[in-house]
C-alpha cells in the first residue's frame, strides 16, 4: 500500500513552528520567560509537548527578532531588556512619522483620514477598553499615518520597528489613564491633520510617542520586579 503524503500532512509541521513560535513569543511578552532567563530547547519541547524541531525554529526566528540569544554549549538566554537600545528606536520612530506627516504637507490633497478619525474622535463612552483591542487599534493608528505619506519603503521600515519596540510597547494600554490619554492624543493629531496644521501634528506626535516611552519604561520594570518576586517566590 502507497503511503501518500496529503498537503495537510504537510501543513502540519509549519503549523507546530507556528504555533510554538507564538506560544513562547507569549511568554516573553508576559515575562513567564524573564529577560536574562536561561532555559535549553529540551525544557521547552518538554513543556510545550513538542519535538525539538519546532521549538529549534521558533527559537532561530526569536533571535532574529532579537528577542533571545543563543550561547555556545549553554543553550538560551531571554535578551535583557535594553532601554537606551529602545530609547534610540523610539527615536527612529518618530523620525519616521514626522518624515511621513511631512510628506502629507507636500500633497494638493491629504489622503483621506476619516476611518481614524472615526476611531479615535469618539466620545468616552464609545472608546474600547480591551488593552489587546486598543493596542492593535494604536498600531492602526501609526500604521495609518504613515501610509498616508505615501511611501510604501518607509511604511516597511516603520513596520520593522514597531515590532522591535512590540514586547514592552503593548503595555501601554494596561492602565486605564494610559487609554484615555491614548485616545485624547490620538484625537488631537488628527484634528491637526485635518485642519492642514501639519507642524503642529508633528510636534503633537512627537509628545505623544515621548511620553508612551516614558510610561512603558515604568511599567515594564513594575511589571518586572513584580514578575521576579512572583518567581523567587514559587
Amino acid at each position: 500500500m502507497h503511503n501518500y503524503a496529503t498537503e495537510s500532512d504537510a501543513l502540519v509541521p509549519l503549523n507546530r513552528a507556528e504555533d510554538t513560535y507564538r506560544r513562547l513569543k507569549e511568554d516573553l511578552f508576559n515575562f513567564r520567560l524573564l529577560p536574562g532567563d536561561h532555559f535549553s530547547e529540551n525544557e521547552i519541547a518538554a513543556r510545550m509537548e513538542v519535538s525539538r524541531t519546532p521549538v529549534r525554529e521558533a527559537l532561530f526566528r526569536l533571535q532574529r527578532e532579537g528577542y533571545v540569544s543563543v550561547l555556545p554549549r549553554m543553550g538560551w538566554q531571554v535578551r535583557p531588556l535594553d532601554f537606551e537600545k529602545f530609547h534610540q528606536i523610539y527615536e527612529v520612530r518618530i523620525l519616521l512619522e514626522e518624515s511621513s506627516l511631512q510628506r502629507l504637507s507636500r500633497k494638493d490633497k491629504v489622503p483621506s483620514i476619516g476611518a481614524l478619525m472615526q476611531a479615535w474622535c469618539c466620545p468616552p463612552d464609545l472608546r474600547e477598553s480591551n488593552a489587546k483591542t486598543v493596542w492593535m487599534l494604536d498600531e492602526d493608528f501609526h500604521a495609518g499615518l504613515v501610509a498616508a505619506g505615501g511611501n510604501p519603503e518607509i511604511w516597511r521600515i516603520h513596520h520593522d520597528v514597531m515590532e522591535r519596540l512590540r514586547i514592552i510597547r503593548r503595555l501601554d494600554f494596561t492602565k486605564p489613564q494610559r487609554v484615555s490619554a491614548t485616545y485624547e492624543e490620538h484625537a488631537a493629531i488628527l484634528e491637526q491633520i485635518h485642519r492642514g496644521r501639519i507642524g503642529e501634528a508633528q510636534r503633537l506626535l512627537r509628545s505623544h510617542i515621548d511620553a508612551s516611552r516614558l510610561e512603558v519604561r515604568k511599567i515594564t520594570l513594575s511589571m518586572l520586579y513584580e514578575a521576579r518576586l512572583e518567581k523567587s517566590n514559587i
